[in-house]
């Protein structure tokens, strides 16, 4: 290999690996000095969980849950789906902050990679959402999941895969809004129920149910079974669900679809 192909190597790596790296640190760090975003983010969830769980858990039966759980523990992977959700919608309305301050404009004008911007933008709102998951993760033995430093591992690793469709989503959404206030509309009315027709708050058993089929189309579903599966693996009380390795690719296949139509968005906006 002569010095010139090496030379252009690095700086192929340096267009696509710098630039992401630099927007990833940059979703972090503002991200955690803006702390009004990390309470609606983590408590918000945590609210959802406490409440509805506490209210509904004495009159709702989980029949195709494992054995034995109360509603709070049927409700906890739910939960942090929806913790990975909220933190995708915070994370990703940078991009419209960024957009009204003239960053956006900066970075797209800039010689990198129109991947770069995506992949950073991603990351950083899914390594949030896995930080956050990862202390929701600690309340487990609270509500009787028992977890090993392996089950945790593999909890974060599909966390990691979720959140990244998630994140994705909510570029998706946030790249074309003008405003907060639009971007909110379409949290409430497309986000959300995504996030409740996915069998975190009720399993879907009646395959006559038009609700049975909207919850087995809806990719969400998929993230929250790979994440019972990593919580209750060997039970037999998930058999039902779709197998880890099934729902897992699912959630890949889905954030991978996220990113290739987030980078046509960004290549077109930069033509």
């Amino acid at each position: 290999m002569t010095v010139a192909a090496i030379s252009a190597g690095e700086k192929r790596s340096g267009f696509f690996l710098l630039p992401t790296a630099t927007l990833w640190q940059r979703e972090i760090v503002r991200f955690y000095r803006q702390r009004n975003r990390i309470i609606g983010a983590l408590l918000s969830p945590l609210v959802f969980w406490f409440v509805i769980g506490s209210g509904i858990g004495p009159s709702f039966r989980t029949g195709s849950s494992p054995n034995g759980v109360s509603y709070l523990e049927y409700f906890y992977p739910g939960t942090l789906i929806l913790i990975m959700l909220f933190t995708a919608i915070f994370s990703t309305i940078s991009i419209i902050e960024d957009r009204r301050e003239g960053f956006l404009q900066s970075v797209l004008v800039a010689p990198i990679s129109p991947g770069s911007i995506v992949c950073g933008k991603i990351l950083g709102g899914t390594t949030l959402a896995m930080l956050q998951g990862l202390i929701f993760l600690l309340l487990a033995p609270f509500v009787g999941i028992h977890i090993t430093p392996e089950r945790v591992l593999v909890c974060l690793g599909t966390l990691f895969v979720v959140g990244f469709g998630l994140t994705g989503l909510g570029f998706l959404v946030a790249w074309p809004m003008e405003s907060t206030q639009g971007f909110h509309a379409i949290m409430n009315v497309f986000l959300i129920p995504l996030w409740l027709m996915s069998g975190a708050l009720f399993p879907a058993t009646n395959p006559h149910s038009w609700i049975y089929w909207a919850v087995h189309i809806n990719p969400v579903t998929y993230g929250v079974a790979a994440v019972r599966r990593a919580l209750y693996a060997g039970n037999p009380g998930v058999a039902h669900l779709p197998s880890f390795a099934f729902s897992l690719g699912v959630s890949a296949a889905f954030g991978l679809v996220m990113y290739l139509v987030a980078y046509l968005l960004v290549q077109r906006k930069r033509s």
